[in-house]
């Protein structure tokens, strides 16, 4: 069997910012492989593309640039807010502004975005909504463990994942 549409897809691999020599993003292994269905847009497409007709036992390596990846950082994309915005009930909790904390959000549709703070001023917090490896190019190092036609189960905890 080879990867193509709908095939259920293991792998492990090491996921590595800017190149093989570069910083260790994140890591599957055979206690925890990573899984997903094949062309089901979950994935990168580029990544994809790179896996496609790879059998099980089959290693890989992918470079994916920032812009075909997560994107470049948007400099919009950093909004400086006042601390007033995040009242509730009249009080302010400053615990939630530390760098690197993720703040809940919305958009104008209503849709919850993640902002990341970014920066504390005295009366302002400055938020990163960029994706948090927005003009990283990325790096794969894999291999292939298990092929196989995905389950009923196999769908259905996909469709819980993302939820």
């Amino acid at each position: 069997m080879k990867i193509e549409k709908g095939t259920l897809v293991v792998l492990d691999y090491s996921l590595y910012a800017d190149g093989p020599e570069g910083e260790l993003i994140e890591e599957t292994s055979g206690d925890e492989p990573f899984e997903f269905i094949f062309g089901m847009e979950e994935m990168l497409p580029k990544f994809e593309q790179a896996l496609e007709g790879k059998a099980a036992g089959e290693a890989f390596k992918v470079a994916i640039k920032a812009e075909d990846a997560y994107g470049l950082e948007d400099p919009e994309a950093i909004i400086e807010f006042e601390k007033s915005v995040f009242m509730v009930d009249g009080e302010l909790d400053d615990e939630m502004f530390e760098e690197g904390e993720l703040i809940p959000m919305e958009d104008e549709e209503g849709n919850e975005v993640l902002g990341v703070v970014a920066e504390v001023g005295l009366n302002t917090v400055t938020l990163d909504f960029n994706h948090p490896l927005a003009g990283v190019d990325l790096f794969f190092d894999g291999t292939v463990v298990e092929l196989r036609k995905p389950t009923q189960d196999d769908f259905d905890r996909m469709r819980d994942i993302e939820e």
